[in-house]
């Protein structure tokens, strides 16, 4: 792996020049971005994924949809449709992108809507008869056309851009002098004890700017299997088969191993949709676990009582009060 970096490395070079430039014509007015008189807030990442960028959306929807009427807009990724589409809760997966799905099953009084023109989804939103008031850009970083009032940068634990190279060599879109934009930038999946003197030499590595704030996060997993209807305890569920389409599973698979369960891993792609000879291989289990974003594109396909997902939920370390703050007041004077 690492020779194949090494072979690679000139390449990186080659786009790390294209991605700068194409970053200072933004910077210097050549290239334009849209700007907002409403709250639009950004959450995205440097690296390919594997950041819990869903779980912080869900995160942030939960601390504003009661008060305001809000919406998700994501390019809905590998759905086989183009342009602006509204969600309901009836939508397929393949039409829609399963993580855009996963937030109208959990929040169906939310707008979830698609488009891979932000300025377009951010138009047609704004069109409806009853418009949202403020919008989340989910997995929209370095989509410059709009400017986001409110950006949220996320990094994992164990895996920092600070500490990457850029594409093809390495796995981040853009270099990491891109992270300057970030309004917050958040550390994610950080074990639930993380050091203090852990979190001053991460801290240290991101080279934080005095306008940025820094977060950890980590991911609290419920104690319960469910397919929406059933629940089973942790404990109690047997000879079961993991199946999953993420970019980072290893931090499921742990947790299930530190839970003392049994079973057996099929790890697919991230986002990756199942042909049907993959469907009728896993329709032979006898019983299967999967995330809630795999869950979102198997659930059509599977039997309901034999297919369950492992909840899980971004919880703030510490400061949680001061994010929360951060974001009402970015509303409020928006």
């Amino acid at each position: 792996m690492q020779i194949l970096r090494k072979l690679l490395f000139p390449f990186s070079i080659l786009y790390g020049i294209i991605v700068w430039f194409r970053n200072k014509f933004f910077d210097w007015g050549i290239l334009t971005s849209a700007s907002y008189d409403f709250p639009v807030i950004t959450v995205g990442n440097l690296s390919m994924g594997g950041t819990g960028k869903s779980p912080m959306i869900e995160y942030l929807i939960g601390l504003l949809h009661h008060n305001y009427p809000i919406a998700t807009l994501s390019r809905g990724y590998k759905r086989k449709t183009k342009g602006f589409l509204l969600l309901n809760v009836a939508s397929d997966a393949k039409d829609v992108g399963d993580e855009p799905l996963q937030f109208k099953n959990k929040f169906p009084k939310v707008l979830v809507a698609v488009d891979e023109n932000r300025q377009n989804g951010i138009k047609n939103l704004r069109s409806l008869e009853q418009p949202p008031q403020i919008i989340l850009l989910d997995d929209a970083y370095q989509h410059r056309k709009v400017k986001a009032g409110f950006s949220i940068l996320l990094t994992a634990y164990g895996d920092l851009y600070s500490k990457d190279m850029i594409l093809p060599a390495g796995n981040l879109r853009e270099t990491t002098s891109g992270a300057h934009r970030a309004d917050v930038i958040i550390v994610t999946k950080c074990d639930l004890d993380i050091s203090k003197e852990e979190k001053r030499k991460i801290k240290t590595s991101l080279a934080i700017k005095s306008h940025q704030k820094l977060f950890f996060t980590g991911i609290h997993y419920e104690n319960f299997f469910t397919n929406g209807v059933q629940q089973i305890p942790l404990q109690l569920m047997e000879n079961f088969s993991l199946v999953t389409g993420i970019a980072k599973p290893q931090p499921l698979v742990n947790h299930l191993k530190e839970n003392v369960l049994d079973f057996e891993h099929f790890a697919y792609p991230d986002h990756h949709l199942f042909t049907e000879k993959e469907l009728q291989e896993l329709r032979s289990l006898s019983l299967i676990v999967t995330t809630e974003k795999d869950f979102m594109r198997l659930k059509e396909h599977l039997p309901h009582e034999k297919l369950f997902y492992l909840p899980i939920k971004t919880v703030f370390l510490e400061d949680q009060e001061v994010f929360d703050k951060e974001v009402m007041s970015f509303v409020a004077q928006a």
